[in-house]
């Protein structure tokens, strides 16, 4: 008797959001770069979301923390500067939408709710430290490894200081408003539909 044995590819899909690129004059990067960078490194069906740094895109690597370490150390190679990779699967990406705390309150405008991805969870000092910064009339709520910002009369001029914010957390983060957490999100679910 002959017996086939069939191996499965292991495939897994991820949200990727790099820090920091594209919102100034430094750490400019084109999407297309960017897309050409990540297929270099073996990475699949690469896509591109706004010029934020949002990438979504699917990796026969059980590690995605090495897949976020060979990103980071080939954007400083290719671009000259250092961007941390939050990367995060599409069940990640699904509990980060189910915990919004707002979603029970009507009026929530989606453009000035920030969702801001850490690269690690916060020990129970940063917590206290953050959850102790005046936020008024900002609201904020630490779940996990996101952290949830409300703000009321839009991210121009916040009374919340972000900079204490990420001084108390001593954590590489970055931030996305609803509307593209949301949308990579179902990016992420069209990709992983594909498997």
């Amino acid at each position: 008797m002959i017996v086939y044995v069939y191996a499965v590819a292991y495939m897994t899909t991820a949200v990727s959001m790099l820090r920091g690129v594209n919102l100034g004059p430094y750490k400019r990067v084109k999407m297309d770069a960017l897309r050409e960078l990540y297929e270099s490194l073996g990475l699949l069906d690469v896509q591109t979301y706004v010029q934020s740094g949002n990438i979504v895109f699917r990796t026969r690597a059980r590690s995605l923390a090495g897949v976020a370490a060979k990103i980071e150390a080939e954007i400083e190679q290719r671009f000259g500067f250092s961007s941390t990779v939050i990367l995060r699967t599409p069940d990640e990406m699904r509990r980060v939408v189910a915990r919004n705390p707002f979603a029970e309150r009507s009026g929530i405008e989606p453009s000035k709710f920030l969702v801001t991805f850490l690269s690690r969870e916060p020990d129970e000092d940063a917590r206290k430290k953050v959850l102790g910064i005046p936020a008024q009339p900002e609201e904020l709520r630490l779940d996990g490894r996101e952290m949830y910002i409300y703000f009321p009369n839009g991210m121009a001029r916040p009374k919340l200081s972000l900079a204490a914010v990420a001084r108390a957390l001593k954590i590489p983060s970055t931030g996305r408003n609803w509307n593209t957490v949301v949308k990579l999100l179902e990016m992420a679910e069209a990709l992983t539909g594909k498997l």
